[in-house]
């Protein structure tokens, strides 16, 4: 199987485990260097455990989260999936861009969201439902 296959297998299973909020079925997806980019934290977070918390908490803050357009690098080993959704009362758009290994595997994850008003939402919701995750959080 092609780099690509890979790349768009992986992709399909992503939007399977997005659909049903199933965060804890990443693993085989994940590269082993994984690092979760949060649009309201300078700091990256590395590893399987935080990106499958902030996920599975991210997906019960946005509401009608739609995915419309998917970009791709001209190499093929990134993807950028364009997407609105609601936080609140907020509208907001933003980007999940993905860079994936030669095994197809996902090893950056970085979230871009717009407007600021939406995005300090998405940071107040997202703060108290990862409350009780901070220990397992902590950028490294």
């Amino acid at each position: 199987m092609s780099t690509a296959e890979k790349i768009a297998n992986t992709l399909k299973i992503w939007h399977n485990i997005l659909e049903r909020n199933a965060m804890e079925e990443l693993d085989p997806i994940l590269a082993d260097n994984i690092v979760f980019r949060s649009p309201v934290a300078h700091t990256p977070y590395p590893g399987r455990t935080p990106i499958k918390i902030m996920l599975k908490n991210v997906n019960t803050v946005f509401k009608d989260f739609t995915y419309y357009r998917t970009l791709t690098t001209d190499d093929g080993m990134s993807v950028v999936l364009e997407f609105s959704a609601r936080i609140d009362d907020k509208q907001v758009k933003g980007i999940d861009f993905l860079r994936f290994n030669a095994d197809g595997k996902i090893e950056e994850f970085e979230v871009m969201l717009r407007p600021l008003s939406g995005l300090n939402a998405l940071a107040k919701n997202m703060g108290e439902k990862l409350a009780p995750f901070k220990d397992q959080l902590k950028p490294q």
